[in-house]
C-alpha cells in the first residue's frame, strides 16, 4: 500500500480514521511475507522522506502560513516600537529640562554670590553696579565667542556704549518681571 505525504500526515494527526482502511493492505502483504520464511511482528517508521517535490510544497504552505501570522503580528510590533520611542524621547526632554533648570539655578547662585562679594569687598558699589558689570561682561563674552565662531554667518548687533546700557536694562527688567510674577 503506497500513503502519499498528506494522506500519511493526515493519518498521523487525525483522531477519527479508519484503522481497517490502513491496517488489512498492510497485514496481507506481511502475510505473504511469511511464504519466505519471514514474520515480521512489529516495525517502527523513524524517517518519513517524501519526494522532493512535495516536501518543496509542504514548505512553501509552512512559510506561507507563517508569513500571515507576521503579517498580523507586524503592526503591533511597530506600535509597540513607536510608543518605546515617544516614551524615551518624552524621558529625554524631561532630563534635558532638569539639566536646564539645575544650569540656570548654578548660574543664579554664581552671580548672586559674586554681586554679594564685589558690593562688601569694593567700597561704594551698589549690587546694581555690580549687576551691570556682570551684564557688559557676558554682553563682551558673547560677541567673543560669536567672533571666534568658524561659521562666520552675518549678526547684525548695535554696539556702542549706549547698546550696552539698553542690552543690560532690557535683562534687568525682564529679571525683575520674572522676579514679581514668583512673588
Amino acid at each position: 500500500m503506497v500513503l502519499t505525504l498528506n494522506n500519511q500526515f493526515t493519518v498521523s494527526v487525525s483522531l477519527h480514521f479508519n484503522y481497517a482502511e490502513i491496517l488489512v493492505p498492510f497485514c496481507i502483504k506481511l502475510h505473504a511475507m511469511s511464504a519466505y520464511g519471514y514474520e515480521i511482528v512489529q516495525t517502527l517508521i523513524v524517517d518519513i522522506e517524501p519526494d522532493v517535490h512535495v516536501k518543496r510544497a509542504r514548505n512553501e504552505i509552512n512559510a506561507a502560513a507563517r508569513l500571515r501570522v507576521a503579517a498580523n503580528e507586524k503592526p503591533e510590533a511597530e506600535k509597540i516600537l513607536q510608543i518605546k520611542k515617544a516614551e524615551g524621547e518624552a524621558e529625554s526632554k524631561y532630563l534635558s529640562g532638569l539639566g536646564i533648570a539645575r544650569q540656570r539655578q548654578a548660574i543664579v547662585d554664581g552671580l548672586r554670590d559674586s554681586v554679594l562679594a564685589f558690593s562688601e569687598n569694593v567700597p561704594g558699589t551698589s549690587p546694581r553696579d555690580v549687576m551691570d558689570m556682570v551684564l557688559v561682561n557676558q554682553y563682551f563674552d558673547t560677541m567673543k565667542v560669536i567672533g571666534a565662531s568658524s561659521k562666520s554667518s552675518a549678526v547684525v548687533i548695535p554696539h556702542g556704549p549706549g547698546a550696552v546700557k539698553d542690552v543690560a536694562s532690557q535683562i534687568r527688567e525682564g529679571l525683575l518681571q520674572a522676579e514679581s510674577i514668583q512673588h
